[in-house]
């Protein structure tokens, strides 16, 4: 391998440090020893897109009923489940595939990510147009991480102290808000609370992506200087 090639998934250093990191670690390794032979990480990974689904036909099934979002509750759960563990056992049974397991697992985020906030916008109570500030924020920051993974050899899952498991008990928390509140505008006319919610998380994310951008490019010119 010549020194302009990128690095390898399997020596790309995962820096996770979320405030649940340690605790969701325990749990992670207490489930991989419960589960069968016969459950592999492609059956994880397979089950978590179903959770997703799940999330996704939850939201946009809300606007026949609110109940519709218990699915999605279930669905994150189950997103969880399958997500955070298909690495997980992998590693826990050595018989990791790093390059596959790399590709697999961040393009099931991607979509995930989508059907998600694809499925909020769709429904009564987060207009489109916010949901997707909030993705393209997501997915800028998921940019972020896959380039620096490259050019620094580290994949950061954390920001701000949150990382993905943060992130679904807020999403989880605003789910239980739509189905305690209900969809009607409030008091900000057309745009609700739950607009306003979104979007500032999205607006969050866009101005991490910019800053954390802005300090590596900065950090990169400093190593790449010129003679």
């Amino acid at each position: 391998m010549n020194e302009n090639s990128p690095p390898q998934p399997n020596s790309v250093e995962r820096v996770q440090r979320n405030m649940l990191a340690a605790l969701e670690r325990r749990l992670l390794n207490f489930l991989c020893r419960q589960l069968p032979p016969w459950v592999t990480p492609d059956t994880l990974t397979g089950f978590g897109m179903a959770g997703s689904l799940a999330i996704f036909a939850g939201y946009v099934g809300s606007n026949v009923s609110p109940a519709w979002l218990w699915l999605t509750l279930a669905g994150f759960v189950i997103q969880w489940f399958g997500d955070s563990l298909d690495g997980s056992l992998a590693r826990y049974r050595h018989i990791e595939r790093p390059s596959y397991g790399y590709f697999v697992d961040h393009s099931c985020d991607g979509l995930t990510t989508l059907l998600i906030l694809g499925g909020m916008g769709l429904s009564p109570y987060v207009r489109l147009d916010v949901a997707l500030i909030a993705l393209a924020g997501y997915l800028l920051l998921s940019v972020h991480a896959f380039l620096y993974a490259r050019v620094g050899g580290q994949l950061k899952l954390t920001f701000l102290a949150a990382g993905p498991t943060e992130l679904r008990f807020v999403l989880i928390g605003l789910t239980a808000a739509m189905m305690l509140l209900g969809a009607s505008p409030g008091l900000f006319g057309k745009v609700s609370g739950f607009d306003l919610f979104v979007g500032t998380i999205g607006s969050i994310l866009i101005l991490l992506f910019v800053v954390h951008t802005m300090g590596t490019a900065r950090d990169l010119a400093k190593v790449d200087r010129r003679p």
